[in-house]
């Protein structure tokens, strides 16, 4: 099982394809699927489906398990969260520079 990765650039790399988008989505909205239940409703092949699948599973969105003779994959949204929050702190870093540049600019006569 994939860990969550530690640096969102994997993360954001991943959900970079609308297709991997697309399974992330089923898997939050669906619950846990296959790379043949997916493959059923994308217009490429399953060894297609099952590349995208790895890619996010490296990427720690999402985890697989045997169940038979398929692996059933379930979203894993902590990585999700770890981005999110890492995108929350740019994102605050940028609000106070930009208050300070308006309270400097304020400053001037």
């Amino acid at each position: 099982m994939t860990e969550p990765s530690d640096h969102p650039g994997r993360v954001f790399a991943a959900l970079g394809d609308p297709t991997r988008v697309q399974i992330i989505d089923w898997l939050n909205e669906g619950g846990p699927g296959t790379a043949t239940e997916f493959a059923a409703r994308l217009p490429i092949s399953r060894q297609a489906v099952t590349r995208h699948l790895k890619d996010l599973e490296s990427a720690g969105l999402i985890a697989g398990s045997k169940r038979g003779r398929e692996v059933r994959y379930e979203l894993r949204p902590q990585a999700l969260t770890l981005s999110a929050t890492w995108l929350q702190q740019r994102a605050n870093r940028w609000e106070q520079t930009l208050q300070r540049l308006a309270n400097h600019l304020a400053e001037e006569p």
